[in-house]
């Protein structure tokens, strides 16, 4: 192999998406008051049973597809999570 390239990215959210409304339900605060100190309108939680793994291994599965390459034809995977 000769030099190195990206050739596919992908990406994979948790199920469950909870708006600054819902959260105002659980916590004492409001949309506007979330979205105006952090610009955050929605997060996404992780439902029992989905973990980190569960999501690299997707959002693996949608860069390969992007890229047209099967799993023997990858020489370095990177990945990076944010939790």
């Amino acid at each position: 192999m000769s030099g190195l390239a990206i050739l596919g990215t992908g990406r994979c959210l948790p199920k469950r998406r909870v708006s600054n409304e819902e959260m105002s339900r659980l916590v004492d605060t409001s949309d506007a008051w979330i979205a105006s100190r952090t610009g955050i309108r929605q997060r996404y939680f992780c439902e029992r049973g989905e973990t980190n793994a569960h999501l690299a291994a997707e959002a693996a599965k949608r860069a390969m597809e992007k890229a047209g390459v099967l799993p023997e034809e990858i020489g370095l995977c990177i990945a990076a999570t944010f939790t």
